[in-house]
Parts: C-alpha cells; sequence; structure tokens
C-alpha cells in the first residue's frame, strides 16, 4: 500500500523528546496509528516461539487468555479516557478503533450500526489474515474460529455483558478471494448468558498497569479532546488535541504491557519459569526492533544518537513514563539508558523486567532497529537499576532472528494511507 500522508514536522529539535508531551499534535497523529499496529505485531513477534514450543492448538490457547486476560481492562481505560463510556453497539464500536487488536487499515474493520443494540462490522482487509494463509486452512481456522469467538465476547464484555459477536461468514475463505474477508454481527440481548470471567482476566484486573493514572487531557486545547461524538468511518487522529494525543499514545503503550501481562500468564501455565521467560524475552526482542525501526521512519528521525534518544524516549517498552521507571540520558554525545526498578512496570514484572545485565537482547534489537551499527553494554547494575551505555561498532549487527520472525509479517512493511475526512455512521 502506497502511502499518501504528508511529510509531517519531525526530528528538528535541538534535543531530542523525552516523552510523548514533547511531540507536536501533527507528529502525535503520525505516531498513534504506528503503535497501535505494533501492539498488534506482537503475536506476530511471540506466536511463532509458542508453535515451536506447544504446537498450534497450544498457541491457539496462549492468544485466547492473553487477549481474554487484558482486552477488557484495556477497553474500559480508553472508553473513560476519552468520554465515550456506554453500553451500546456504538460505544463498542468506537473501543475496536483504538484497541491493538484491530490497528487501523491494517485490520480494516468497518461498521454498520442498526440501533443501540445491533449492528455489523467487516474486515476489508486482514493483515492478520494475509500472515497466517500462506500456512493453511488449520491455522487460518485456528486463528478466525478458536481464537476470535471467546477474544471477541471478552472485549465486548467491557461495554455489556450482554453483548454477543457472531460470525455472518469468515475464512477460510470460499472462493479463496472472498471480500470482505469477513463480517460479524453484534448484538446485544439481556437473553444472551455473559460469558464467565476467567482468573486470568481477574489477575490482569488486579494489576498495576490496569489502575495506573496517566496524563489528563487538557479540554481547552485545540482539536477535539474526546470521542463523546457520533462514531466514524475511520479515526482520523489529527482530529485529536495535543494533549489527547498524548494519553492516547499512552493508553496504547500500556495496551500493550498489559497484553504482554497476559502473555505470561498463559505461558506460565505450559512451561516452568525458565522456560515461560525465555519465550517471552523472544517475543520482546522480536517487536523490539521492528518497533524502533516503526518510530523512527514514521517520525523521520535520524539513524544518529540523537534519533536513537528520540525513540527511546517513545518506545513502548520504556514508555509510558508513569508505568515504567526508565530515563534517557542524552548529553555531549553520549547515550546512556537508566533503567531503575522501582516502577509500577516492575510490581507487575513486565517487559522492563525481562531486561537485565544477562539478557540484553531486547535492547540490543531495539537500539538495532534505529542503527545497526549501535549495540548496548552494561555500565553498571544494582538492585535499584540498570545503567546501559549505547556505543557505534566498525561494523552493523546482522538482524536477530526474532527481529526477523517478526518481520514475517506483513505488517512490519505495512504504510498508512491518507483517507481524507472521515463519515459519521448513524443509526440506519
Amino acid at each position: 500500500m502506497v502511502s499518501t500522508k504528508p511529510e509531517p514536522t519531525r526530528g528538528r529539535g535541538a534535543h531530542p523528546s523525552h516523552s510523548f508531551a514533547d511531540l507536536s499534535r501533527a507528529d502525535l497523529a503520525v505516531l498513534v496509528p504506528e503503535l497501535l499496529l505494533c501492539g498488534q505485531l506482537i503475536d506476530r513477534s511471540g506466536m511463532a516461539h509458542l508453535i515451536v514450543e506447544f504446537g498450534r492448538e497450544g498457541m491457539g490457547q496462549v492468544a485466547i487468555e492473553e487477549w481474554q486476560a487484558s482486552s477488557p481492562w484495556y477497553t474500559r481505560r480508553m472508553q473513560k479516557a476519552l468520554r465515550y463510556e456506554g453500553d451500546d453497539v456504538v460505544t463498542i464500536f468506537k473501543g475496536l478503533q483504538l484497541d491493538i487488536g484491530a490497528p487501523p487499515q491494517f485490520m480494516d474493520f468497518r461498521y454498520r450500526v442498526d440501533d443501540p443494540r445491533h449492528g455489523e462490522f467487516w474486515l476489508d482487509h486482514c493483515g492478520a489474515l494475509m500472515d497466517v494463509e500462506p500456512l493453511g486452512d488449520e491455522f487460518v481456522t485456528t486463528m478466525c474460529h478458536d481464537i476470535e469467538d471467546p477474544t471477541f465476547d471478552a472485549t465486548a464484555l467491557a461495554t455489556n455483558p450482554y453483548a454477543q459477536v457472531r460470525p455472518i461468514h469468515r475464512p477460510p475463505r470460499r472462493p479463496a478471494d472472498r471480500n470482505p474477508h469477513c463480517a460479524w454481527t453484534v448484538i446485544i440481548d439481556e437473553s444472551h448468558v455473559p460469558p464467565v470471567m476467567e482468573p486470568h482476566t481477574e489477575q490482569i484486573g488486579r494489576t498495576a498497569a490496569n489502575s495506573v493514572e496517566l496524563s489528563p487531557i487538557d479540554p481547552a486545547g485545540e482539536g477535539n479532546s474526546d470521542y463523546s461524538g457520533p462514531l466514524l468511518s475511520d479515526v482520523r487522529f489529527g482530529d485529536f488535541s495535543q494533549s489527547a494525543l498524548v494519553r492516547i499514545a499512552e493508553e496504547v503503550c500500556l495496551q500493550q504491557h498489559l497484553l504482554a501481562l497476559g502473555f505470561l500468564i498463559a505461558v506460565r501455565k505450559r512451561a516452568d519459569e525458565d522456560k515461560a521467560l525465555e519465550i517471552t524475552r523472544k517475543q520482546l526482542t522480536g517487536i523490539a526492533g521492528v518497533t524502533a525501526q516503526r518510530i523512527r521512519d514514521a517520525l523521520g528521525l535520524p539513524d544518529d544518537l540523537k534519533g536513537l534518544a528520540t525513540v527511546l524516549s517513545l518506545h513502548p517498552l520504556l514508555a509510558p513514563k508513569q508505568y515504567v521507571d526508565s530515563e534517557i540520558r542524552f548529553q555531549e554525545g553520549e547515550l546512556r539508558i537508566w533503567l531503575g526498578r522501582g516502577g509500577l512496570a516492575d510490581v507487575d514484572g513486565a517487559w522492563p523486567t525481562l531486561v537485565d545485565g544477562d539478557h540484553l537482547e531486547a535492547a540490543q534489537a531495539l537500539v538495532r532497529g534505529v542503527n545497526p551499527h549501535f549495540t548496548v553494554r552494561v555500565v553498571s547494575e544494582e538492585p535499584a537499576g540498570l545503567l546501559l551505555a549505547v556505543d557505534t561498532t566498525d561494523e552493523p549487527a546482522r538482524e536477530c532472528v526474532e527481529v526477523a520472525i517478526t518481520k514475517v509479517s506483513t505488517g512490519a512493511a505495512f504504510q498508512f494511507e491518507d483517507r481524507g475526512i472521515p463519515l459519521p455512521l448513524y443509526v440506519i
């Protein structure tokens, strides 16, 4: 897909960004869909390793449990942040538009609202299907049947316990080029039996990630400060205010942490602790490298230490700052990364805890996603935290296996396009 988005004003300042709040409104509007897409690619990074360890069926069960565990909580968080809390189909659809499980355009959801309790959605393009279809009908069925049925209902549960998402048609595609790729009904009816909240869902609900307070939205800023208006055919992020985009970016990073925590819970049920951490570190390594590269390219950042400093400040491994105890120190041409051990992420055992002096793979993948000549080394490690320095090598490092696996997804090279002014979707 050819990108038609205008060149944003980016990477120009005398100093690197230190948080989302340092970015312009235009840059944030470019960055947010990138973060949503990278959230979806977490599974592309992790699932290959699960198949090796547990087979296709075991992989499917982990996927079910991680999304069941995380999506109800982060869906409610976004509803509250953008003031579109409700119990109707429109609320469910708005949530999907801001969900790492349904990144815009790559997972091209289209919507129809019949009334507050009845609606349909369909995917004109499903990037996940494009990734899985070459593997054959068994893998397609695992994703589009076994995983989607319980996880769609779990996401709807965040809005209304009586909501059910059911297929009109779905892959494997017959005929092979069938479009749309799938179609679903959403019906809210008190006769429906609400899905049971599983123990892994309850466990994620008790995490610090689920309750952390993020940046408040200034209602007086230029642009939309919430999504309380009508459902739109597409969310055009440039219509939000700078303050709202900061909050959305933080929430999307938190969605990634919550999903990764759900992943780890599910893997721990099936493997001993050493193996569970090994698999989750591989997941993190793959997505860390791809995300760093996409952030660099999306914002037009240089591949020098200054550009890396900005990428680090925006990368979900180290963000949002209210959740992750980290600091990017860039002075006099020297770049250091402080990863503290006193943050809420450390309480949860989230991604940052997987990086230590003996396990630098994810940090290496991140910095090399900006420039393969970069490498990290340990300056010091103590109970309070880990201090890393970034050096530049003469020879570029080879791309690691975990990043290469993640790049098998078509999402790794996907480009967003400008779709113009979105249309409001009213009851037909």
